[in-house]
């Protein structure tokens, strides 16, 4: 029984794995209908949205079941890697070959590498608990489910999409201190305050501006995080 049990919480992050992995083959079906009228770069976002419920899940679970292992958390960093550095790169791979990117396109493929820098730092570091150095990649996913459902529609200067692959793959390996949503106390708005302000932005900015929104939610938490750490 134990072995089961503690093999309970791998079994989501397998999940979170599998779903990672199927909007990876969705996103080369990036403008084709592929199911129940989504195209594929939505069935991925979809398929991403689903693997960032497994990864929630998966460390609830470990530790209402007192589970937690050194596997687990390497595991975890694996479906990561796959579900929010590969399948949103290749979404935006496949989308920029659609806007005539060609070769540039490849540039797209520094998402993973970065992340998977980002995620193996992480490991490593015991000083990440209340707080992030750098972007976390569920946070990079974020950003580029709301950057290519803007960019689907748009054809815009191919120096731009560039310039912002670049420096998101910088951002999650900076040093920048970056807060974490979870409040201890809820009822500090002092410690709290830039807790607050990005979830009522982020909702704010989905309603307003729908998928996009997303990509400036994550704006404003880099530009939050800026701030917090100079006061």
């Amino acid at each position: 029984m134990n072995a089961i049990r503690n093999n309970i919480p791998n079994a989501i992050t397998s999940l979170n794995l599998l779903f990672g992995s199927m909007a990876c083959i969705a996103a080369f079906s990036c403008y084709d209908t592929v199911c129940g009228g989504l195209q594929g770069y939505q069935l991925a976002f979809l398929l991403i949205a689903l693997s960032a419920v497994a990864d929630f899940f998966d460390g609830l679970v470990a530790r209402l079941l007192h589970a937690v292992s050194g596997i687990g958390k390497e595991l975890d960093s694996l479906a990561d890697l796959v579900s929010f550095g590969l399948a949103p790169a290749l979404v935006l791979y496949n989308m920029m070959l659609g806007h005539g990117a060609g070769h540039w396109a490849l540039v797209a493929l520094l998402l993973p590498v970065f992340g998977a820098l980002r995620l193996a730092r992480f490991n490593i570091d015991t000083n990440q608990a209340t707080t992030f150095t750098g972007l976390p990649i569920p946070a990079n996913a974020i950003f580029w489910i709301g950057f290519t459902a803007w960019y689907a529609g748009y054809d815009e200067p191919m120096w731009i999409v560039l310039v912002v692959i670049v420096l998101l793959s910088l951002l999650m390996v900076c040093n920048l201190r970056m807060f974490s949503l979870k409040m201890h106390n809820l009822s500090s708005l002092k410690q709290n305050w830039a807790q607050y302000l990005q979830v009522i932005a982020t909702v704010a900015f989905v309603v307003l501006m729908g998928l996009p929104g997303l990509a400036a939610a994550i704006t404003l938490y880099v530009l939050l995080s800026i701030v917090k750490r100079e006061k």
